[in-house]
């Protein structure tokens, strides 16, 4: 059965948030206070009910984990354990359950029209959940399972622009609904992981969406804006326009390729990759650049030598292993943009987060590749979140704590734990027999 988050569930209680990445796991706690509908703005603009207060952070560098694909269960499960671990100590609680982003397998975003006929005199709840159980057994098909299912917009008997049709009277309710699923093999693996680490899941939510909502605002999710995660294995991007979230896709490249190919054309550890990226990599080159020297070690010592002798290389020389990657990154994302047809709704505004978006002038030269307006955005201040961890990196497990607090955000409820176990089949028959 399709349910969607109830907030209630979350008062005067602890909620775990989790996000498994490829260059991090991150596990974050929240105490939810009343705040007397003047928290933060949730999905869709509203104002949240409660306010929450980060009491417990962990995060971990991923192990066993590829573009958010499980590939080795027990590392996977060591550093799931120690980045849980390390929230549950510094909250001092320990974790019942957690909502789980998820990016894992091929995200595939479809939109679509769902109707049902409206069984009373005046629409009811009950007429609303029928639409949405068709909209899932619709989507969930072909090895694929629903992670993300919004409302985009209603009609009654052919009449559209209404916000909510619950107590009018009609006899076709239709529902124009956007859905995001994964392959259901890589979820299974990761659902596996989990169990392992004695992990219940109270909640799935798309990590694409997520980043998007702690690094927009709903000004820009409202006026229309493209929202770029350039994570360590992966770049995603959420679309949005008058407050609904319309698309969402991903490429399996991200920041660790830029890594890989400054390694290769230096011929230098990883690591030593790793670090020149992080201290000396720049997408806007100033004209010092040419004089300011870095020094790296090569892989191995040469013939003869018998320690590993020192090489240099200019700051200038650096932005040509950076450039070509990044501008691939951002054609590939457009090109997906373009080709979904949404990239009219996504107006002239970007806005870039994720780990690998720190690369310093990264959002002047976005803009001047992409020809619109970008801005790298960190997530906003939460009440007893460390300010070491406020930065781009953190997007993803901050928006999952606003969708799990919005009831109109979309995430699906897990309390149902069959619904990995249930085939299309039976899905379907379950739908006709409670439509009809």
């Amino acid at each position: 059965m399709l349910k969607l988050n109830n907030p209630k569930a979350g008062q005067g209680r602890i909620i775990g948030l989790l996000d498994v990445g490829t260059s991090k796991i991150c596990c974050m706690i929240a105490m939810l206070e009343p705040a007397g509908g003047k928290g933060r703005a949730g999905a869709n603009g509203a104002a949240a009910a409660l306010l929450p207060r980060v009491i417990g952070l962990g995060h971990q560098r991923s192990r066993g984990i590829k573009a958010g694909v499980v590939i080795d269960v027990e590392e996977a499960e060591i550093a799931v354990r120690a980045a849980v671990g390390q929230a549950e100590r510094m909250a001092g609680i320990e974790l019942r359950d957690i909502y789980l982003g998820v990016s894992c397998g091929r995200l595939h975003s479809s939109n679509f029209a769902a109707s049902a006929a409206v069984e009373g005199p005046v629409v009811r709840d009950e007429d609303v959940e029928r639409v949405l159980q068709g909209g899932r057994a619709f989507t969930e098909k072909d090895g694929c399972t629903l992670v993300h299912m919004n409302a985009i917009g209603y009609r009654l008997d052919g009449v559209g622009a209404i916000k909510d049709p619950r107590g009018l009277a009609g006899r076709q309710l239709s529902m124009d609904l956007h859905t995001v699923t994964v392959d259901e093999s890589p979820l299974r693996n990761l659902m596996i992981v989990l169990e392992r680490c004695y992990l219940p899941v109270a909640g799935l939510i798309a990590s694409p969406f997520a980043s998007a909502l702690a690094a927009t605002t709903p000004e820009e999710r409202q006026v229309g804006v493209l929202s770029i995660d350039m994570g360590g294995g992966k770049t995603s991007f959420s679309v949005f326009a008058e407050g609904h979230f319309l698309h969402s896709d991903a490429i399996a490249i991200g920041g660790d390729h830029v890594s890989f190919d400054i390694s290769r054309g230096l011929s230098t550890p990883l690591t030593e990759a790793e670090r020149i990226k992080a201290l000396y990599g720049t997408m806007i080159c100033a004209a010092s650049d040419s004089h300011e020297v870095i020094s790296f070690p090569i892989v191995g010592p040469a013939a003869g030598e018998e320690e590993q002798m020192l090489y240099q290389i200019t700051k200038a020389q650096l932005h040509q292993y950076l450039r070509p990657r990044v501008e691939s990154i951002l054609a590939l994302v457009m090109e997906r943009v373009e080709r979904s047809g949404f990239a009219a709704h996504a107006g002239a505004r970007v806005v870039l987060t994720g780990g690998a978006a720190q690369l310093v002038g990264l959002g002047e030269f976005a803009a001047n590749r992409l020809g619109r307006a970008v801005r790298v955005s960190q997530p906003g201040e939460l009440a007893g979140m460390p300010a070491s961890v406020s930065s781009p990196a953190f997007s993803t497990v901050v928006g999952l704590l606003f969708a799990a607090m919005d009831p109109h955000s979309g995430a699906m409820s897990y309390q149902d734990r069959d619904c990995l176990r249930a085939g299309y089949v039976g899905r379907v028959g379950q739908w006709l027999r409670e439509s009809f």
